[in-house]
């Protein structure tokens, strides 16, 4: 779609939103906060402002799944006897297991921009799937990871470091309904939210 004028504003066309469009909305709307400009790499794995998209990093809290109580886990009527809670710079989640954490940074979503997140090449080489669903229009928030691990052994997982790259879309236009609009049931949560109906 050709814009009428040539020297608008290249944040009003749609499309994925590259590194100054991700800044501009971080700096000026407060999208992402803390916010990183540059991509922080120094023997870590890298977090912050990347071409097209934003690396966020895991917080020290820790939701380690499992089966000691025999709980039954059920979307509808969830028991947090599932996971063990632990806070610490390092988890090692338990082969064929998985653990919930959060995102150091805290996202708010334009009306007009829907997020994917995808997990980071260095861990999924390892075995380590990250799940997350679209972060969409109007929601703001921590964002609850999953992470699993597929393999047959321990796997370690590091705290403040780079966990899952976040691509933003701006839609061709501004939602009739966002998230906020609704009253979504994890609108503004903080820290790691479980299940809820």
């Amino acid at each position: 779609m050709a814009l009428l004028n040539p020297q608008q504003d290249k944040i009003m066309q749609p499309g994925i939103l590259a590194d100054h469009q991700i800044r501009d909305l971080a700096q000026n709307e407060g999208m992402i906060e803390p916010f990183v400009e540059k991509q922080k790499n120094d023997g870590i794995i890298s977090y912050g402002l990347s071409s097209y998209g934003y690396d966020a990093r895991c917080s020290e809290d820790f939701k380690i799944f499992t089966n000691v109580d025999n709980a039954l886990v059920d979307p509808k009527n969830f028991s947090d006897q599932s996971f063990v809670d632990r806070r610490s710079d390092v988890c090692v989640i338990p082969p064929n297991s998985f653990v919930l954490t959060h995102t150091i940074e805290y996202f708010r979503i334009p009306k007009d921009v829907l997020v994917i997140c995808l997990g980071k090449s260095t861990y999924a080489r390892c075995g380590l799937i990250v799940n997350v669903t679209p972060l969409e229009p109007g929601w703001e928030g921590h964002v609850t990871l999953e992470i699993s691990n597929t393999t047959p052994l321990p796997a370690r997982i590091y705290a403040n470091e780079g966990i899952a790259q976040f691509l933003f879309f701006k839609g061709s236009d501004a939602c009739e309904t966002s998230y906020a609009d609704r009253s979504g049931k994890y609108m503004g949560q903080r820290g790691v939210t479980l299940p809820r109906l």
